[in-house]
């Protein structure tokens, strides 16, 4: 422990997020009532406020980067200056407001801040503009959705998520609490579309704050910053698929407090990517409620708590054979989670942050006796109560950052299946099987990171220490290393960087693919403890702002692993687990070109390679039957990820002052094809249906090339101070193309993305 303890003293990272506290006065010092806007254009950031009485307002969680700051009042001259936020602690911002001459003419530039010429990494923030004007088909995907737009993502049927190839390996963060399990939909109950408020996403470049799960990191901001009085938002929309949702948030700030209470609802006939153009039993529900205190208790001392509850009910959807069999699978999910967050300012340059958050998660699956070819019933679940603790300090060129956390995780698992098919399976294996367990799963961590800055240089490092207990005992050091340097004057920045990776295996159905009771299901078993994952990531990248109007941001890399994280299906019931190849290569590129606003036009385009290589044999993971021998041989074989091409756009036009409207484009040259040496042709047809399986290119093993356009218009209804009420709609893949998105064996893997499909939404803001 003392080698730890010298190594995070010495070592330092990148700071993901500021605060910004504005004073407004005039030039005797009195407090001034003030209005305006903090903006960046390389963060996407634009956010309104009102100062209070005393002058004063809190920009909370704020991207790094440079902003620029406007600030206005009846009678004063307008006032804009440039503001760096960059590392944890508060920034204290004065803005003195000189007294108006009476025939004063003032003029105030929209421009904001292409580049930030100490990003030793690409940060990819979406913005509360899109965020609110971008709707999804299915409830609960509006941030897989955006997400899934930025390069170096792919999202595979049914919501998952793939940063750069990884499987499982993302890192949600929400408020600042990790979340580091599966959040798909069809795992897990996700986050109310209507409460996202800012992202930012991470595929490279990470601090070593973050752990555990570092395909990439998608950062999520809920809270709001404290306003004076009643404010809030009521959002209903309808659909395509008998489609309906609800949302609402209402918050009540005073003397530097506020209370906010939300609550969101939702149903659909097509919640999972069906297997079938029939999308036969696919009825999903969606619910959510959430209350968050904040409480600026001192001016160096906050508080923030809050508690969510969520839950999902929904179907499995059928194939042909099996809607014909009258199969019916249900799945439900629900999840109760609370934070406390107390913050302190322990001198000018530092601040003290400490956490605890607790959530206990729960997942059932369910099947009638008419299933085929197999009955299967699960419940799984965990709890996990969670604490962390960081100190950040500004220092001259330095902004450093300790700290370290832990995470308890209780988990259970059960699982009974009962076949119906014999043919299907063979009489190897066992024509039913019961299965219960429970473990205890804990995780801790410590880092440090500092990131230096010079005229043109600008260099971050830090070191991460893991260990992680289950069903396997480890530990690593991980050593993040970043540089970028841009020459004075100059709106280009280079930049490279280093990251290991240590990633912890997937926790869904781990305890049922380790058990030894797995081994009677059949008389050939291959059975290998789980172990962790850990990658060298090398990247190398430019970003330049182009004719004051664009951002240009490209980045090459290659990712090498021992132990690669990928995932396996258990007898064919869609109940999946994790699994280890020995070794993989990935290496690609990623570009992005952005306009934030170019007179009525804004939009960004982004374009990705990828190609990915496996070596087998396995390390870890079950296998039964032929299987077995399959996952011994020495082989390369691209990773289930492996789309070469991935192309992604979105343009908006201003139309009017108040409407809009908005083109998203979506390309993928396709994902590899698995099946199974016996499967025919026709039983694939009789299965799934012609067209789909002519979208299967099998010569190649690819599906084919998916392309989806997205039509959005807005309009602004009515507008009074601070209220207004909105109205949105949408036409999602508008030229209604087939689109399979997965292709793999019988009952397993297959879905097809959404047809054609409207939807329009109601806001109002008040």
């Amino acid at each position: 422990m003392q080698e730890v303890l010298l190594l995070i003293a010495l070592a330092a990272g990148q700071l993901a997020s500021g605060e910004l506290r504005l004073t407004v006065t005039d030039a005797t010092g009195l407090p001034v009532r003030a209005v305006g806007t903090l903006a960046s254009g390389a963060s996407d950031t634009s956010r309104r406020f009102d100062t209070d009485a005393a002058g004063r307002f809190v920009f909370d969680r704020l991207p790094a980067g440079v902003y620029r700051l406007t600030v206005a009042s009846a009678g004063f001259t307008a006032a804009t200056q440039t503001i760096d936020v960059h590392g944890g602690t508060p920034r204290e911002v004065h803005v003195v407001l000189a007294v108006a001459p009476v025939t004063a003419s003032v003029t105030v530039t929209r421009e904001t801040p292409l580049v930030d010429r100490h990003d030793v990494g690409v940060v990819y923030n979406v913005g509360s503009q899109q965020a609110r004007e971008q709707q999804s088909l299915v409830p609960g995907r509006e941030l897989l959705d955006l997400v899934n737009l930025q390069p170096g993502w792919l999202m595979e049927s049914n919501g998952v998520l793939h940063p750069r190839g990884s499987e499982y390996q993302t890192l949600l963060v929400v408020d600042g609490v990790p979340m580091d399990d599966n959040r798909s939909p069809a795992f897990a109950p996700e986050l109310p579309d209507g409460a996202i408020e800012a992202v930012s996403v991470l595929t490279g470049t990470f601090p070593a704050e973050y752990g555990r799960k570092l395909g990439g990191v998608v950062d999520v901001t809920t809270s709001r910053d404290i306003r004076e009085g009643l404010h809030g938002t009521i959002e209903s929309g309808a659909g395509s698929f008998d489609t309906q949702t609800l949302f609402g948030f209402a918050a009540y700030g005073r003397n530097r407090r506020s209370l906010t209470v939300s609550a969101g609802a939702s149903r659909t006939d097509r919640y999972l990517d069906a297997p079938t153009e029939n999308n036969a039993a696919n009825h999903g529900r969606l619910a959510s409620v959430s209350v968050n205190f904040d409480d600026q208790l001192t001016a160096r001392d906050r508080l923030r708590l809050g508690w969510r509850h969520s839950d999902a009910a929904f179907q499995a959807p059928n194939d042909l054979v099996q809607e014909s069999a009258g199969q019916r699978q249900d799945r439900t999910s629900g999840e109760q989670a609370a934070q406390g967050v107390w913050s302190r300012v322990v001198s000018d340059g530092a601040l003290l942050d400490v956490r605890a958050a607790f959530s206990d998660l729960s997942a059932a699956f369910a099947s009638n006796d008419a299933s085929t070819p197999i009955i299967v019933n699960q419940q799984r679940g965990f709890s996990r109560s969670y604490a962390k603790a960081t100190f950040a300090a500004h220092a001259g060129r330095h902004d450093l950052k300790i700290g370290g956390d832990f995470a308890r995780s209780p988990v259970h698992e059960a699982l009974d299946y009962l076949i119906t098919d014999r043919d299907f399976f063979g009489r190897a294996v066992a024509p039913s099987f019961a299965f219960a367990d429970r473990q205890t799963e804990t995780d801790a961590a410590l880092f440090a990171q500092d990131t230096v800055r010079f005229s043109g240089v600008t260099a971050a490092a830090g070191l991460r220490w893991d260990r992680y207990a289950l069903l396997v005992h480890d530990a690593a050091f991980s050593p993040r290393l970043g540089v970028a340097w841009a020459s004075p004057g100059s709106s280009i920045v280079l930049r490279g960087s280093f990251d290991r990776a240590f990633q912890t295996p997937a926790i869904e159905n781990l305890l049922l693919a380790s058990s030894p009771a797995v081994d009677q299901v059949n008389r050939r078993v291959l059975r290998l403890p789980v172990p962790a994952s850990r990658g060298d990531f090398v990247e190398a990248g430019i970003s330049a702002a182009v004719a004051r109007t664009a951002r240009l941001d490209a980045t090459v890399y290659r990712r090498s692993f021992t132990n690669f994280a990928d995932d396996d299906v258990f007898m064919n019931t869609g109940v999946s687990f994790p699994i280890a190849f020995r070794a993989a290569v990935i290496r690609g590129a990623d570009v992005k070109f952005t306009v934030p606003q170019w007179r009525s036009f804004s939009g960004f385009a982004g374009y990705s390679y990828l190609i990915g290589r496996a070596d087998l044999p396995v390390t870890g993971g079950l296998f039964l039957g032929s299987d077995t021998a399959a996952a011994l041989q020495d082989q390369r074989l691209p990773i289930t990820q492996d789309q070469r091409h991935t192309a992604r756009a979105r343009a908006r036009y201003q139309l009017a002052p108040r409407a809009w409207t908005a083109i998203v484009v979506r390309y993928g040259s396709g994902l590899p094809v698995e099946l199974d040496d016996d499967d025919s042709l026709d039983e694939l047809v009789a299965h799934y249906g012609r067209p789909v399986v002519e979208r299967v290119d099998f010569e190649s093993g690819r599906v084919k090339p998916t392309l989806a356009i997205d039509l959005g218009v807005g309009v602004e209804l009515w507008r009074r101070d601070r209220r207004r009420l909105d109205l949105r709609g949408e036409i999602a893949n508008a030229t209604n193309r087939l689109n399979v998105v997965n292709f793999a064996g019988v009952f397993s893997g297959t879905a097809i993305a959404p047809p054609r499909a409207a939807s329009v939404r109601a806001r109002l803001e008040f």
